[in-house]
């Protein structure tokens, strides 16, 4: 990779559209994949971000309803519930040597990808922020921070090195793990938990932690068990003081899903987290009740 990367963005919501406009004014040239009626609408008018962190500009970008050529690096940020029908908008053959960089919740993605793309250009990464799509190339950041951790088992260091050298100059504090299953179950210990209940009961984090404790407890031992039987982190204690820290209004994004009508990723975290204990014989009864609970949101 040269320090100027061409990048396509597959799906350019809160994450996407954020990351697509930072790369785009550090001087990279992107390239968003989406719908006709939202390429249109990023090719005429970029992609307008408002964030205390890094402040409100507007980043032109390309846009397309598929890719056409190779690049340095996709991205790709849509839901687990749209993957397979976006992904026909990434012809392996056209994507050639590009790095595949998910940023997708769960855990099985990687080897879905893998089947689908060079296994040795798949680097899953996990992001901490908080960006929301209020409308078609409109993206507001409201968290004070955005990290990344990207990895990759079976990728060559200098490409993630340089990635992760391009995300950091644009703004987002990333670092390369070189473990690509702890990276991925400590996102998902944390996740999984908050996802669940605050979309089981409708309530966000605070009331949550205080009315729920103890099923929030329960659930957290569960999955910290299962990802410890994956090879992951697994530490109940600090899961729940990182809950306790959070601002008592957080919502999960499965949780905002359900209260406007959209697909959840139900299935990507809980069903994912239950197939992972039930390979483990790891016993999780109160997150399969749980999951059953919120089936009938989904």
């Amino acid at each position: 990779m040269a320090n100027e990367l061409s990048v396509a963005v597959l799906g350019p919501g809160g994450v996407g559209g954020l990351l697509a406009a930072l790369l785009s004014r550090a001087g990279h040239r992107v390239i968003c994949l989406s719908g006709e009626k939202t390429a249109e609408t990023l090719r005429s008018d970029g992609i307008r971000v408002s964030s205390a962190r890094f402040g409100d500009f507007t980043a032109r970008v390309e846009a397309d309803t598929e890719l056409r050529e190779p690049v340095d690096a996709c991205l790709v940020t849509v839901k687990h519930t749209a993957l397979d029908a976006a992904l026909a908008r990434v012809p392996a053959p056209v994507l050639s040597d590009g790095l595949v960089v998910p940023f997708l919740n769960g855990v099985e993605h990687p080897a879905a990808l893998r089947a689908r793309y060079r296994s040795d250009r798949v680097a899953p990464a996990v992001i901490r922020v908080e960006s929301t799509r209020v409308a078609p190339g409109v993206v507001e950041h409201a968290s004070p921070f955005a990290e990344i951790d990207l990895t990759g088992t079976d990728v060559p260091r200098a490409r993630l090195d340089a990635l992760a050298g391009a995300f950091a100059a644009a703004g987002p504090a990333t670092r390369v793990l070189e473990d690509e299953t702890a990276a991925l179950w400590a996102k998902m210990s944390f996740l999984a938990p908050f996802a669940l209940l605050t979309t089981r009961y409708g309530l966000p984090l605070g009331d949550v932690r205080t009315r729920h404790r103890d099923e929030l407890t329960a659930l957290v031992e569960e999955t910290a068990a299962v990802s410890r039987a994956c090879g992951g982190p697994a530490d109940p204690a600090q899961a729940l003081a990182r809950y306790d820290a959070f601002p008592p209004s957080a919502k999960s994004s499965m949780q905002r899903d359900a209260e406007a009508g959209r697909p959840l990723e139900l299935d990507a975290i809980g069903g994912a987290l239950l197939r992972a204990a039930e390979r483990h014989g790891i016993p999780a009864p109160v997150t399969a009740r749980v999951v059953d609970e919120v089936h009938p949101f989904a």
